[in-house]
């Protein structure tokens, strides 16, 4: 009634010779894919909140090197918005700063959120510890941002 299968399963196909990554290389391009990422929001967040030099600053560098550890390579490259520029900021109004800052911690949150997973299935505490780090300042920072708004209503 059925056919029999007459082709190799595409498991079998591989070339013996064709280089292929480990379990923990892919882990390893994944995790400094989402700790990149977040790097980028952090750095375009910097110029949008008070604290641009102290906690933010401290982890995007924080952020970098563990970056360029996973990818045994440089330091990535920095976002121009890293260094605290107001002139873009004043442009804006308060309610859309806020709510921009407030989208980008929360997209923050989100990817912190990713790189402790794949730090957790790696078993890279060091990545891990800095990536629930970034998930508990976000998140503080997005209760901060409601509880203002809470009080005013």
């Amino acid at each position: 009634m059925y056919e029999p299968i007459r082709t190799k399963s595409v498991h079998t196909m591989a070339e013996p010779g064709y280089p292929h990554r480990s379990r923990e290389e892919e882990l390893d391009i994944q995790l400094a894919g989402h700790l990149a990422a977040l790097l980028a929001v952090t750095d375009e967040l910097r110029p949008l909140t008070a604290d641009a030099d102290d906690d933010l600053g401290q982890a995007a560098d924080r952020i970098s090197e563990q970056v360029a550890r996973l990818r045994k390579g440089p330091r990535p490259v920095r976002s121009s918005t890293a260094a605290p520029s107001t002139a873009p900021v004043q442009r804006r109004s308060a309610a859309g700063r806020e709510g921009r800052a407030e989208a980008l911690h929360r997209r923050a949150h989100a990817l912190a959120g990713r790189a402790l997973v794949v730090a957790a299935s790696r078993a890279d505490t060091t990545a891990a510890i800095l990536a629930a780090q970034r998930m508990d300042a976000h998140a503080a920072a997005l209760d901060a941002s409601a509880s203002p708004a809470l009080a005013a209503h």
